[in-house]
């Protein structure tokens, strides 16, 4: 059935809403597979009170209920997703009605997020084809650098040509770097001229990230020229004092022409302190929601990454069709867009599209209270950061109250006081600020968290999923620093697992059952490293015993099995093909969930355990968004897998994919010469092993800088070979294995030395 919602003001259905075709096959599966889950459970629970293999029956019970638990938290997502539409073009409020709009930009560092990268995201959202002196676009320097400084005061310059050229020709790409390197730009006089007015500008900006410094010969601008002489020697980016900056201010700058009014543009690094925590991110975000307090108060907000630039002129008015609605928009938190990638190879080798996190399991929420947040491309009610629909929480003064018309100039002396001063790296003491109020500190990841909690207040949330992508991002291109960033989200995400706001109990307690579940899915997912392990070791192990963990072939309960294996991984593919991915782009991400699982998982709970015991720091490390690395790039386009110099996070992948490889030669051989049973072992070992070879090629095969270092390979062999060796030192101890042995009379080789004695 299909839902319609209309402005009450103009009588225009701004967006539809319909359930998606899949839902009645998928409730009526789930129904069948619990089922098999409660049949596979009472399996284990009789063979723990019959058998003697304790241990293992113990492993497998544990790996299985951790497998079922994830299953329920993807079910959840399943039972209602809902697909919408919106009619931009049919948005008819007068341009003075148009709500203002302030857009945060996060960066931290200039050399794994390059100034230009800034430059382009930042122009491309104050082109949006919306009233210039509505938008006002705030970037926080978290790394409190002059190359970003400097790199936007560029921008501010130039933008003074590209957004008339813009909306006078009605580009389309408007982040400068995307439409002057397309084949379809314009080859008139002014975009040639334009385009070589970037060029020097980017010129400009990269001399000086090379050279680490800005020369005072580059400073064009008088009026910025004294900011500069803030980065003395004693500023660092752990302890400098608050720098704020209007770069352009809408209320006098105009293009050149002098027919276009130019948005607002501030620069912001908030104060730091070496004995005064910051929170990362969140604490980044909070700032810039007080200052934009301050300074525009706008009452709808965009967060965006700082490589995540806008593909869309239009997508602010899309999101308004949901957020201006008066029949939703009291209890609407805010507007998500999913996040998309340039550049991504052409079967999605890393699986940097995150089609699970970033479509389908948004499509499920979205028909529950509505999608998590993902930390960019994000629409907010400002409104929403301060407390529930129903209870507005007052913030420590007027100035930031949510509702508070900013009729003030930005440049008036007063209100940039104030600015600095809530900008303070003090201010939040004894405050709300960032457990009632604001984005919510406590995880790593505090996107996810934020979203949580606001849903958990009361507040619903909306996925907008246009054809044309709204946003377009930049993916790593290097395995390291994809695992690298998964470490960092894995130990965030315990951290919301094992804390007092956890999903699975505060969660399903303030929301309903299936969006308590549904917010289980993530904080959960590092846990898949324990079904992975041991179904990546137990069954090799027993295989190269000549033993059996699984049921046989002439046993009923090995249909189970399958039928459960192969119904989860066919639900998953079709997930994967109705939300438009491949079958080569599913089994990328299928086989990169396995390999996060043995390292960045693996890891992650160990700086977590770390942590939780003060004998470690979680540091938030910035994933390196710089591709200079023509090498790298190369390998990533023929989607070749690239290791990295420092490969020791992969020691645990690589022993597992040296053990399934050796059972898989010992089983094969067991089962064509001996006369063995073990399929259900010898199938698990080849998956394993077809999903591994990547990994042999990095470890034999290859000869270039991306191969598996051979420390790790020796280190992931003497692993295996030290582990063999013990059993063998140690004969008088029964190990499980052996236990298995002794109670299976039908072992291959048992019924091997069987059938040798009726041949004599």
């Amino acid at each position: 059935m299909e839902t319609h919602r209309k402005n009450s003001v103009v009588g225009n259905i701004l967006h539809t809403c319909h359930p998606c075709r899949r839902t009645i096959p998928y409730r009526i599966y789930a129904i069948f597979h619990t089922c098999g889950i409660i049949a596979l459970m009472y399996h284990h629970v009789h063979s723990l009170v019959t058998a003697n293999n304790t241990l293992i029956t113990c492993l497998l019970l544990l790996s299985d209920i951790v497998l079922a638990f994830m299953w329920a938290t993807t079910t959840s997502l399943r039972l209602n997703p809902v697909h919408r539409t919106e009619c931009p073009e049919k948005y008819a409020a007068k341009p003075e009605d148009f709500p203002k709009l302030d857009v945060f930009i996060c960066t931290a560092d200039p050399y794994k997020e390059p100034p230009m990268m800034v430059v382009n995201t930042a122009l491309s959202v104050m082109a949006y084809e919306y009233p210039s002196d509505k938008i006002s676009v705030y970037v926080s320097d978290d790394g409190g650098s002059s190359l970003t400084f400097f790199a936007l005061i560029e921008a501010a310059k130039f933008s003074k040509q590209w957004l008339p050229f813009c909306k006078k020709n009605n580009v389309q790409d408007r982040s400068p770097e995307v439409y002057f390197s397309s084949e379809s730009h314009s080859r008139s006089d002014e975009a040639e001229n334009l385009k070589m007015m970037y060029e020097d500008m980017k010129s400009r900006v990269e001399h000086v990230v090379e050279s680490g410094k800005v020369e005072t010969a580059f400073i064009t601008c008088d009026q910025f020229r004294g900011v500069f002489d803030l980065w003395t020697d004693k500023f660092s980016r752990h302890d400098h004092p608050t720098i704020i900056q209007v770069l352009q201010n809408s209320e006098t700058d105009m293009d050149n022409t002098r027919k276009y009014i130019m948005p607002n543009l501030i620069y912001v690094s908030r104060e730091k302190s070496k004995v005064s925590p910051h929170h990362f991110k969140a604490g980044a975000l909070n700032t810039l929601l007080r200052v934009s307090g301050v300074m525009t108060n706008s009452p709808i907000i965009l967060t965006l990454d700082c490589d995540m630039y806008s593909n869309d002129p239009a997508t602010l008015v899309r999101a308004l069709c949901y957020l201006t609605d008066p029949e939703i928009k009291s209890g609407l938190g805010y507007v998500q867009f999913p996040q998309k990638f340039l550049g991504i190879s052409k079967n999605d080798i890393y699986a940097c599209e995150n089609k699970r996190l970033f479509i389908i399991n948004m499509v499920g929420f979205d028909g529950l209270m509505g999608p998590t947040h993902v930390g960019t491309g994000c629409f907010f009610n400002r409104r929403a950061f301060y407390g529930p629909p129903y209870m507005l929480i007052l913030p420590e003064i007027n100035e930031l109250k949510p509702y508070r018309i900013a009729d003030k100039s930005i440049k008036a002396q007063d209100v940039l006081s104030l600015a600095h001063n809530v900008a303070g790296c003090i201010y939040e003491y004894n405050t709300n600020w960032g457990s009632k109020i604001g984005f919510r500190y406590g995880s790593l990841v505090e996107d996810y968290y934020t979203g949580f909690m606001l849903h958990c207040e009361g507040w619903r949330s909306v996925f907008c999923n246009p054809k044309k992508a709204a946003f377009y991002g930049d993916s790593p291109k290097c395995l390291v620093d994809l695992v690298g960033q998964q470490i960092r989200w894995a130990v965030g995400l315990f951290e919301m697992s094992f804390s007092k706001y956890s999903p699975i109990t505060y969660g399903i307690k303030s929301l309903d059952l299936l969006m308590g579940l549904g917010y289980c899915n993530s904080p959960f997912k590092p846990f898949w490293s324990i079904p992975l392990t041991v179904y990546g070791l137990l069954p090799q192990l027993a295989l190269i015993s000549g033993v059996s963990v699984f049921p046989k072939a002439f046993d009923p309960w090995f249909w189970l099995y399958i039928i459960l294996f192969f119904g989860a991984y066919a639900q998953d593919l079709s997930d994967f093909l109705l939300e438009g991915g491949t079958y080569r782009k599913w089994w990328n991400d299928q086989r990169m969930l396995m390999i996060k699982g043995l390292s960045s998982f693996f890891f992650g709970f160990i700086e977590f355990i770390l942590k939780t015991l003060n004998l470690s720091t979680p540091k938030f490390n910035v994933t390196s968004k710089a591709n200079d690395d023509d090498e790298q790039r190369k390998r990533y386009e023929q989607e070749i897998f690239d290791f990295g110099t420092s490969s020791s996070m992969f020691l645990p992948l690589t022993t597992v994919a040296i053990v399934n490889l050796l059972a898989f030669v010992w089983g094969l051989y067991g089962i064509l010469f001996c006369g063995g049973e073990l399929y259900l072992e010898l199938m698990l070992v080849s998956f394993a092993v077809v999903n591994c070879l990547p990994i042999y090629g990095a470890m034999v095969l290859r000869k270039d800088d991306g191969k598996l270092s051979k420390r790790t390979c020796f280190l992931a062999g003497n692993l295996h070979v030290g582990s063999y060796c013990v059993k063998l030192l140690r004969p008088q101890v029964t190990s499980p294995l052996r236990l298995i042995h002794n109670n299976n009379t039908s072992g291959w080789f048992k019924r091997k030395k069987h059938n040798m004695n009726e041949s004599v």
